[in-house]
């Protein structure tokens, strides 16, 4: 929880400019973001004389401490970490939300070394045709039309703040120890030690001039950023027909702002991308796109009869030694301002992650159905998507349990079984899956099991035997549909 403080000034500030309604819309907004790589703002409590933001905890410290006790990162490593900062601004920028203070010490990182964009106290929502023209954020990472008071449209400061930040990931220092310009270009083009598409990528994103800056598409399209790009970062915009109207977001948006589904609608129609509730439906629409996505390739998560990781490969890295000392001192042991002795105790010194072994692996516990650690509204979404594509008939009995039917084209019978979702421990699941009786006029009469022993000679057992087989059958595609 973020907490803002008694500050008289600071309320009447709001209050003289006039911005309390400016600033409850763009709250809304932030908390809608629902992006794996932007720290949640979860509820913002406001009373006469302070302001609580209830945000998204994350463990794993700053970027910035990461850096300094690191050094100069892998470049696989760099360009992971690149590639979530990049997925999280160009989310921002889709929404009309520029950053202007990004930096190391503003992104997080979680318990999996996943990097979180965190304080958009800065932040300011972007107008087609206007400009900005506030100075803001830290001039080690400020755009130079930013630190010359320039006019600026917005996502220009972030891609410039982003080349600064890919710079410290693959060099450990601040590029900018000086304001000699042509001296941080002979830098970048001196590492050698680095392929020719970063040197590129870093002088594209570092252009003073604005206009011959990198874009968004130009970042997304270099061929350095999209090595082993995960698909999750960037889903496909057609997956979901835009003149279609979802109105479970609708529904949403209804409840969150407190107006009607009609004007939601004109809201919709209007086409202006400004609109608040027109942003707030499209950032609901957005987050549902993601989710789907991360549920295709959570799949993985899911494990055929058997059991959870053993506890070494998910134990938590520790969380790394805040650097102490304000901000100017920080920034100095990225800057190189330190001698060589002290920048090599800053970049190789602190406390390292403990290398303990991992505790012996259990005997593995074995389960019919199938395992997951995804969400169970997540796991249930993704078996309705199954049967739909495998054609599958089905009637719910509750949230988690379903009865589902296939007719065989050659003997015009269904075969049939339920689905049912079960909690194994406080954060697995089984998915049960359960035959169900053969003569739909016998409900009471259940199949053989496959180990009861029957003896499949005469023609009533083979009726049996060959039910069994459809049954697994129809497991099997189910199974196989759920892993693609």
């Amino acid at each position: 929880m973020l907490y803002l403080g008694k500050s008289d000034h600071f309320q009447n500030l709001i209050k003289n400019l006039d911005v309390v309604g400016k600033i409850r819309r763009e709250i809304q907004n932030l908390k809608l973001f629902r992006h794996p790589h932007i720290i949640k703002l979860y509820q913002v409590i406001s009373t006469p004389t302070d302001i609580f933001m209830i945000m998204e905890y994350v463990s794993g410290g700053e970027l910035f401490d990461y850096i300094v006790k690191h050094g100069k990162l892998k470049e696989s490593e760099a360009r992971r970490f690149f590639q979530q900062i990049i997925s999280g601004v160009d989310y921002c920028h889709r929404h009309m939300v520029v950053h202007r203070d990004l930096k190391p010490e503003n992104l997080l990182l979680d318990q999996n070394l996943c990097v979180k964009i965190a304080d958009f106290g800065l932040s300011n929502m972007m107008m087609d045709g206007e400009f900005l023209r506030t100075s803001c954020g830290s001039p080690n990472y400020a755009a130079p039309e930013v630190i010359s008071g320039k006019l600026y449209a917005g996502p220009e400061v972030d891609i410039w703040s982003c080349g600064v930040i890919l710079y410290a990931l693959l060099c450990g220092t601040l590029p900018f120890d000086d304001e000699h310009v042509p001296t941080l270009f002979r830098k970048i083009k001196c590492l050698t030690f680095y392929s020719n598409w970063i040197v590129s990528l870093l002088v594209h994103t570092l252009q003073v001039d604005p206009m011959k800056r990198a874009t968004m598409d130009d970042i997304k399209n270099h061929e350095w950023f999209k090595k082993d790009l995960p698909a999750y970062l960037f889903p496909s915009a057609n997956d979901n027909d835009a003149s279609i109207i979802d109105m479970d977001a609708v529904s949403e948006v209804c409840e969150k702002f407190g107006v009607t589904d009609k004007e939601v609608h004109s809201a919709l129609l209007s086409g202006d991308p400004h609109d608040q509730l027109g942003i707030a439906y499209h950032l609901i629409v957005d987050n549902k796109r993601i989710e789907d996505e991360t549920a295709k390739l959570d799949i993985k998560d899911f494990y055929v009869a058997s059991s959870p990781p053993p506890s070494n490969f998910v134990d938590t890295p520790a969380r790394p030694q805040s650097a102490t000392g304000n901000h100017s001192q920080r920034q100095r042991m990225l800057s190189g301002g330190n001698t060589p002795a002290e920048r090599q105790r800053m970049l190789s010194g602190g406390n390292s992650l403990d290398k303990t072994k991992g505790t012996p692996m259990k005997r593995a516990k074995w389960h019919l159905g199938i395992r997951s650690q995804s969400k169970p509204h997540d796991i249930m979404n993704e078996v309705y998507r199954a049967m739909k594509a495998l054609d599958f008939e089905w009637k719910i009995v509750n949230a988690f349990h379903v009865r589902t039917r296939r007719k065989n084209p050659i003997t015009g019978k269904h075969v049939k079984m339920t689905l049912q979702l079960y909690q194994v421990d406080y954060k697995s699941y089984l998915l049960d899956f359960k035959s169900l009786p053969c003569n739909e006029d016998e409900p009471n009469e259940l199949c053989a099991s496959a180990g009861s022993g029957s003896n499949c000679s005469d023609p009533y057992n083979q009726s049996q035997c060959h039910h069994i087989m459809e049954f697994f059958e129809m497991c099997a595609s189910l199974i196989t549909q759920l892993a693609r």
